[in-house]
């Protein structure tokens, strides 16, 4: 097994880079929010017969940010009542099934549980949004020369709507709902748990889309490989400049500060993929009730020490 290939445990307690925050960077979320808020909330649910008895198990489909029609599953026990809600974001191009297994199996902790599909990357979820330019493989740097074509502009937006959408259910509870995810669902955990008010916990388990200036420099691993592919494809700096400019408004690290409910954090410090030193970029700037648990001989992977800590903290904020 590789040993830790970043930071040291104690230098990675104090990494804490400068925010790369733009002059309008709130501006630009709060911009966001309203133009989401325009869009009338609806969604539809079909039932869906799981192979399980004691929880309602649903196709839902919403709509999300410019109008495009997010898919997604969700679950909740079946038996009348308000329950905890739990949304859940996936990982980077990583959903099988859709996540439904997992979406039952937490209903089955008792709360109503909605999985979001990012747009474009599974199920039926469509992605609308234009860019003015190309890109490589894979969703980073779609639109990446504007921050108002940028792939993740909607996508965290589609995030925000997924808690919305069930806050409005009457079998939700809404003063009672969580967030998490991993990878790229880390991140869009943090990244709601910034933009929304909703969160009342966020749990994310190795967040992706954070300290993108280390990130591309030291992670031996897509999917951040995928800018430095498109850097070697455009090798004016001025594309590069802007492109770095692009990706300041969508670095959890600088949304990080803007969490307030409580956070727990998981980090691998084997994790090819998401080096813990950028997942310790964010958790650094958090300014709300924190935690982060550290695996020493863990990657980018599933970590079974977490499950328990991970189903402790979520029933303190949300069933206790």
């Amino acid at each position: 097994m590789m040993q830790p290939y970043d930071l040291s445990l104690e230098e990675l307690r104090k990494y804490k880079p400068d925010l790369t925050r733009q002059p309008d960077f709130m501006e630009f979320w709060e911009s966001n929010k309203l133009e989401l808020a325009k869009i009338p909330l609806k969604y539809e649910l079909q039932p869906y017969d799981y192979p399980a008895k004691g929880v309602k198990v649903s196709r839902i489909t919403f709509t999300g940010f410019k109008g495009a029609s997010i898919d997604g599953w969700f679950a909740v026990p079946d038996a009348p009542g308000k329950y905890p809600g739990l949304v859940l974001y996936h990982g980077y191009n990583w959903a099988f099934d859709g996540c439904i297994h997992d979406v039952v199996d937490t209903a089955f902790h008792g709360y109503a549980v909605l999985q979001m599909l990012v747009r474009g990357q599974q199920g039926n979820s469509v992605d609308n949004t234009v860019s003015s330019h190309g890109h490589v493989s894979g969703w980073m740097t779609k639109g990446i020369l504007s921050k108002d074509e940028y792939y993740y502009r909607a996508v965290y937006m589609d995030s925000v709507r997924a808690l919305e959408v069930l806050a409005d259910m009457d079998c939700v509870d809404a003063g009672r709902i969580g967030v998490t995810g991993g990878s790229q669902g880390g991140a869009l955990t943090l990244a709601s748990a910034a933009l929304s008010d909703i969160p009342a916990v966020a749990v994310a388990e190795y967040p992706y889309l954070s300290n993108f200036d280390r990130a591309i420099d030291i992670t031996p691993s897509s999917p951040y490989g995928e800018l430095n592919e498109f850097f070697r494809r455009y090798s004016d700096p001025a594309i590069e400049a802007q492109a770095r400019k692009t990706l300041t408004y969508f670095d959890i690290m600088n949304l990080a500060p803007e969490i307030r409910c409580p956070v727990l954090v998981a980090a691998g410090l084997v994790d090819e993929v998401t080096p813990p030193s950028t997942v310790f970029a964010a958790y650094n700037h958090m300014a709300c009730p924190k935690e982060i648990a550290v695996y020493r001989y863990f990657g980018h992977e599933f970590i079974p020490g977490f499950v328990e800590k991970k189903l402790r903290m979520l029933m303190k904020y949300l069933q206790d």
